[in-house]
């Protein structure tokens, strides 16, 4: 029998390479940047937001105060030019310098009409100012005599705006630098962080996609999603082994327990083929002997099949240990009651988590052991309890025991004892049984003595 092929062996002379896939520290550094790239994105375009939305605002108040001021200014002025047209009893002699001189000296543009339209007064300049004006009526008497027009110079307010304006512009420049160098350094922190791990699973991927079944991810410093997708995919690979632990297993059981009878049917056939024996009815009874026993065989490598796929896909449940104890016995009662075997149970509550029809078939396996290794006038004792955090289940029986020699290979597939030489059976009972106890979680042990019987003894978790 050869071994089976490994990965490196299905490749056939000629077949195309697999596509290459980026290395670890090319795809480290190109998502690494974008995720750098990204953030500083991200922080420019915070920044810039924010600095649009300053802008826009700041303007508004800055525009709205400075109307404010030149209405106040212009109804101050007002009052003032209303003065001196009392004082003088008109504008023809009215004395306007102090007021134009003031609003030269404040920064503010100044224009004074009379009813007609006519200007009295100006500051210098005013004619050719392009600013926005804010107009006050002139009050003498009760009766308006002239209005007043007053805009905003380069000085005063006017300047504080455009220094305020260019303030804010250095302010958000110094503000976008800070954030995009802040933003860099934690976009290259923060994707270091996530591109380790991702470059470890690649790294452990390509591993195993090379034939190393052993390569793992193990703990990694990294965000939980990560953690958990390292820890599902080191499941997946244990998963992966043990499915190939048990085809490796099941070839070498099959290749093991099949030897014997097909070299007896082979070497008997020839036999008969040569002419050295006759076909007798011994002879042929012989050779069906062989068939039988291969056909037990197969049947018994059916139901290990069926016992390691069901490892894999348990359904585990709430169960009680004794309901799932009650019912086995009570399929197996018709056997005990023709083999003249006394069934003695104690079974106290126990709940488990255990897929049911697994269960059953592993305290069956326990029952049918026992009554197969105990004489008739015999008594097997099945008990269910609860001991701390588990749940346990004891079949003892008055039987033949067990050799202490023997005592550590009974649950070792297709292994049989010296006592099970005069019994019938595959010798797969009780390696199933403690195959599907380990996949819920407990243990199957035993415990005997020569001549006084055996203990089998099933612990599970409590629910």
């Amino acid at each position: 029998m050869t071994d089976a092929p490994g990965p490196r062996q299905h490749a056939r002379r000629g077949s195309p390479d697999p596509p290459r896939r980026p290395g670890r520290g090319q795809l480290g550094s190109t998502l690494g940047l974008r995720l750098a790239l990204a953030f500083v994105g991200v922080a420019l375009a915070a920044v810039a937001l924010s600095a649009v939305l300053t802008a826009v605002f700041s303007a508004a108040d800055v525009s709205s105060l400075a109307g404010r001021q030149r209405h106040e200014l212009a109804s101050a002025f007002a009052v003032a030019a209303a003065s001196s047209w009392e004082q003088n009893q008109g504008w023809a002699t009215a004395s306007l310098e102090p007021v134009i001189d003031l609003a030269e000296n404040s920064g503010v543009q100044l224009e004074v009409l009379d009813t007609a339209g006519h200007v009295v007064a100006a500051t210098f300049g005013f004619a050719s100012a392009t600013g926005p004006t804010a107009s006050a009526p002139v009050l003498a008497d009760g009766q308006q005599v002239g209005s007043v027009l007053a805009g905003l110079t380069g000085s005063g307010l006017g300047a504080a705006d455009a220094v305020l304006r260019t303030a804010l512009l250095r302010a958000i420049a110094g503000t976008a630098g800070l954030a995009a160098l802040l933003a860099l350094v934690v976009g290259l922190v923060v994707s270091r962080r996530i591109t380790r791990p991702v470059g470890r699973l690649i790294s452990v991927t390509g591993a195993m996609a090379s034939g190393d079944r052993s390569a793992r991810v193990g703990e990694i410093q990294a965000p939980g999603e990560l953690r958990e997708l390292a820890t599902t995919f080191d499941q997946m690979a244990d998963t992966l082994d043990y499915e190939d632990k048990i085809r490796r297993d099941l070839v070498a059981s099959v290749a093991h327990e099949l030897r014997t009878p097909v070299a007896v049917l082979q070497a008997g056939h020839e036999a008969l083929l040569d002419g050295v024996t006759e076909p007798s009815p011994h002879e042929l009874g012989s050779l069906r002997d062989e068939v039988l026993r291969l056909a037990r065989m197969v049947d018994a490598l059916q139901t290990m099949a069926a016992a390691d796929a069901a490892v894999l896909q348990l359904t585990r449940e709430r169960r009680d240990l004794a309901d799932i104890a009650a019912s086995a016995a009570d399929s197996l009662a018709r056997r005990f009651e023709a083999a003249e075997v006394v069934v003695k149970r104690q079974l106290a509550p126990a709940p488990v988590l255990a897929d049911e029809r697994w269960m059953h078939q592993v305290v069956t396996n326990l029952l049918g052991n026992a009554l197969k290794f105990t004489p008739s006038g015999g008594t097997v004792t099945i008990r269910t309890r609860q001991d701390g955090p588990d749940g346990v289940l004891e079949v003892a029986d008055t039987g033949v025991g067990i050799p202490a020699d023997e005592l550590p290979r009974i649950f070792d597939r297709f292994w049989r004892g010296q006592a099970a030489t005069q019994t019938s059976g595959s010798g797969i009972g009780l390696a199933i049984a403690a195959q599907l106890a380990l996949a819920h979680g407990g243990t199957l042990t035993a415990a005997s003595q020569p001549g006084e019987g055996t203990r089998l003894t099933l612990t599970l978790p409590l629910a």
